[in-house]
């Protein structure tokens, strides 16, 4: 198990700025909203940064999880934005950008997870002289005893 110092991560950096973004683009929107649209975009722009540091400290298998859940909200993130620009409650180059920063944030997720499940996979593999000797005792033997052996 390796423990991730999740404030060193740079897509946990760039994930609180995603934050910070959401909740600047969100201010401006109907006051109507604030239980709505508002509130629901910022509680998924938080959850990503907070997953992906919840998950820092865990095991990486646990870890991969964590960035799962958080790489959903990063995608629910991106559709609200979506809603956002059809409902016009901010411009299109606004919202373009944060999705741009979004995109980004879910790149770099992406890229963590498969740099994780790499390494934890690559602790199972077995050596090859290991892996010969288990496949001939496993599989070649029986298979040759199958083929070889006079039928009753």
């Amino acid at each position: 198990m390796q423990s991730h110092n999740f404030r060193e991560l740079k897509v946990w950096q760039l994930a609180r700025s995603l934050v910070k973004d959401i909740y600047q683009l969100s201010s401006n929107f109907p006051e109507d909203e604030r239980f709505g649209l508002t509130s629901q975009i910022r509680r998924a722009a938080v959850s990503i940064p907070s997953n992906i540091a919840e998950g820092s400290g865990r095991s990486d298998k646990d870890f991969v999880r964590f960035l799962s859940i958080s790489l959903s909200s990063a995608y629910e993130v991106e559709t609200q934005l979506i809603l956002s620009l059809n409902l016009n409650f901010a411009s299109q180059r606004v919202i373009d950008e944060v999705i741009q920063k979004t995109q980004e944030v879910q790149r770099m997720i992406y890229g963590l997870q498969r740099k994780l499940t790499k390494s934890f996979l690559n602790s199972f593999l077995l050596p090859i002289p290991t892996l010969v000797r288990l496949a001939s005792r496993y599989f070649i033997l029986p298979l040759a005893s199958f083929l070889f052996l006079p039928k009753i």
